[in-house]
């Protein structure tokens, strides 16, 4: 008999020929939903609702390093994205480059999302901008009020002020208030007409494609984890779940590459990925622990350490279970 497992996922092209039923997980009937990246790791950290689900690398790492994990990753990288895109300045704040970042108020949802770590860290590395030479204003983007999922015990010299009560960070923005914002998604007011906000870095593709050049990372955001009693009960279940997502990516990736009808409704997506795939590799997307995805995952844990998100310095090889990085080979 199927172990019925509760699966929440977000909506991608690498995750739909599980929810299609394409895909079958060895050993499971998984009742599968698809959420947004807020209500999944909110259910998930705050209550653990899920058997199997998606979740935070930033969230995960400072609930395993203080002792609290709810859930165990697995090397199943759900989302992976360059983060320079996701730093917005306001016109008025007279930013114009990375380094003119410090003093400034800067909005952000939440200072542990994996997005924020990532852009922080470019911006220390590449620009010697460090988080406490910002002072960050913290709130919702389009609702006034959003916790974080998680208790912080930051640094003292990091400075996180919560918006006013009845304030949100869009209308902070198109007011002037905050000179900026960084996070995952864009806010409102970017994409209104004349609108008076913009990114950072004009060009984020060349920026990103730099940056992959002289780092060899493509920024990892987030994993799949299992609830933690349910994989020491049914162990199993680590690398039934790493072959089926690996075979739902890989039938994306098969699919992106037909060129018989275009898969996406984006035109020059095939020359996109053709060049991705000669700057990136045939296997840009990869699950596992390969030296470019330990390099980059270290990457990132020294950086949550050093932003004071991590109670203690974690090593790769904390985040997963033994039976999850070593498989049979024929």
């Amino acid at each position: 008999m199927k172990l019925s497992l509760s699966v929440a996922v977000g909506n991608y092209d690498r995750t739909r020929a599980l929810v299609d039923g394409h895909v079958q997980i060895d050993g499971v009937q998984p009742a599968i939903m698809m959420l947004s990246p807020e209500e999944m790791f909110f259910r998930a950290f705050r209550h653990a609702d899920f058997d199997i689900t998606e979740l935070s690398l930033a969230s995960y790492a400072v609930s395993l390093a203080n002792g609290a994990n709810k859930y165990v990753a697995l090397p199943i990288f759900l989302s992976r994205a360059f983060r320079h895109s996701s730093i917005y300045v306001t016109r008025a704040s007279g930013i114009q480059t990375p380094e003119q970042m410090r003093g400034k108020r800067i909005g952000i949802a939440e200072y542990q999302l994996t997005a924020n770590v990532w852009a922080r860290a470019l911006l220390e590395d590449d620009f010697g901008v460090s988080p406490s030479e910002i002072t960050w204003a913290r709130g919702g983007m389009d609702a006034p009020v959003r916790p974080e999922k998680l208790h912080l015990d930051l640094p003292s010299d990091v400075k996180v002020e919560a918006v006013k009560a009845g304030d949100t960070l869009n209308q902070l923005m198109k007011d002037g208030k905050i000179d900026g914002f960084i996070g995952p998604r864009a806010p409102k007011c970017f994409f209104e007409e004349d609108s008076k906000i913009v990114r950072l870095f004009d060009d984020s593709v060349t920026v990103g494609l730099d940056y992959y050049g002289r780092t060899g990372i493509f920024p990892i955001m987030h994993v799949l984890g299992v609830r933690k009693t349910l994989l020491e009960q049914q162990p199993f279940l680590a690398q039934a779940l790493i072959k089926a997502f690996d075979e739902a990516k890989n039938i994306a990736e098969a699919e992106l590459a037909d060129t018989s009808a275009t898969k996406v409704t984006m035109p020059f997506v095939e020359d996109h990925l053709d060049r991705i795939k000669g700057i990136m590799g045939t296997n840009f997307w990869s699950y596992g622990l390969d030296d470019a995805n330990r390099n980059t995952l270290q990457t990132f844990l020294d950086h949550h350490h050093r932003q004071g998100l991590s109670s203690r310095a974690l090593a790769v090889d904390e985040l997963f279970p033994v039976n999850a990085v070593e498989a049979y080979s024929l």
